[in-house]
């Protein structure tokens, strides 16, 4: 796959993260704007995760079917307008929908961006694309709100989501003049009406649900990360909060650091090979956190050494498990990829919820559900392997 073709899809992969975490420091800008306060804000980051939910679904076996480009330039379309409505959005009402519409066609780069590298790849090429595209998620949390805040200070929160609409616009003539119909010609399309059945024989296959939950059960560790860090970090410890974002950064610095390493090892190892291997690393540096913080130290540093080394691990565990759950799905890698985006958002989710509810003060809640989430991980990560090798074994005998 060519350099160029690898850009177009880390802007595409780009979009969810840029419209979550970028506007993410104009909260009380808008809340005074429309009067209202931080809470009710929030509704638009759940609107938006909601449009990926319901969006990822639809765009699989669209993709299926009519292939990659035309779901997917009406995907960055949808994103820029619904972008510019979000600008000029006259209420907190509009501002919800609009942001539901804009989850909606940034979605679509998201669950395509993977089908394009199925299409292209075998199984160690999408593992090492996959490393690449790494890059953007690690960034992005570094990046975007620091830009963000920048703007809401200087020009208001309105040229955010104007930025956003200039960049979207940007990326869709991009995809117009340099990204070709990916799927293969000879590849027969799959009809939409048979969209449920062929969710249903994904959701049948282990091999596939399998990495799909081990990559979404990791994703949740960051996410309960990313849920309790802020009051660990800054109401527990004492940090203040512009040097947040250095601790953040550093975590992030390790995940990309980690996931450009997993690229060079792949010429060596196989996907599967390094993801049974890592999610070791993972849930020892769980295990570790919650000691520590089970302890209730004084000090930060003891915590943040497992930390870092949990948040590093998933620079090599979520491309080598959507390599893997990717691999081989020919004409419904549409389809799969949509899925594999939806089951791991879901339960991502429902771990960033789950930290909330126990919250206790201290940084147990945090650590507790990091942890149970790498025995978890670990956990399926096994099973898969030794149904994946008891699948290669048939199939050799046949």
């Amino acid at each position: 796959m060519n350099f160029r073709t690898i850009l177009i899809l880390g802007a595409l992969s780009a979009f969810g993260p840029l419209a979550i975490d970028f506007y993410l420091p104009a909260f009380p800008a808008m809340a005074l704007a429309f009067g209202t306060d931080d809470q009710h804000v929030q509704m638009t980051l759940a609107a938006y995760f909601l449009g990926l939910s319901i969006g990822q679904l639809a765009y699989g076996p669209v993709a299926d079917r009519f292939g990659r480009r035309i779901p997917l330039l009406t995907g960055v379309g949808l994103f820029t307008a619904a972008s510019l409505a979000c600008a000029f959005a006259p209420n907190l009402e509009w501002l919800i929908g609009a942001r539901f519409i804009q989850a909606l066609g940034g979605c679509a780069g998201m669950v395509i961006a993977r089908a394009v590298v199925s299409d292209k790849c075998d199984a160690v090429g999408s593992a090492k694309v996959f490393s690449q595209l790494m890059l953007v998620m690690g960034l992005a949390p570094i990046l975007a709100p620091m830009l963000g805040g920048l703007l809401v200070n200087t020009t208001g929160w309105q040229s955010i989501f104007l930025v956003l609409t200039f960049f979207s616009a940007l990326v869709g003539l991009a995809v117009a003049l340099g990204l070709p119909e990916s799927m293969p010609a000879h590849v027969p399309r799959q009809p939409l009406s048979g969209a449920l059945r062929q969710y249903g024989r994904l959701l049948a296959d282990p091999v596939f649900l399998g990495h799909a939950l081990t990559g979404g059960i990791a994703i949740a560790g960051m996410f309960a990360y990313i849920a309790g860090s802020p009051f660990v970090f800054i109401k527990l410890y004492g940090v203040p909060p512009e040097h947040f974002g250095w601790l953040f950064g550093a975590n992030a610095a390790g995940f990309i650091l980690v996931a450009q390493v997993n690229a060079r090892m792949l010429a060596k190892r196989g996907p599967a090979f390094l993801l049974s291997r890592t999610v070791w690393i993972y849930v020892g540096a769980g295990l570790a956190l919650l000691a520590v913080a089970s302890m209730h130290t004084a000090k930060l540093w003891p915590l943040l050494i497992p930390l870092f080394i949990c948040i590093s691990s998933l620079g090599c565990i979520l491309p080598n498990a959507s390599a893997c759950a990717m691999n081989g799905q020919g004409a419904r890698a549409g389809s799969a990829s949509a899925l594999l985006g939806c089951l791991q958002f879901s339960v991502a989710a429902g771990a960033a919820a789950l930290v909330g509810v126990l919250h206790d003060g201290s940084a147990v809640p945090m650590a507790m559900v990091i942890s149970l989430c790498g025995i978890m991980v670990v956990s399926v990560a096994m099973l898969t392997r030794r149904l994946q090798k008891a699948r290669a074994l048939l199939q050799a005998q046949v």
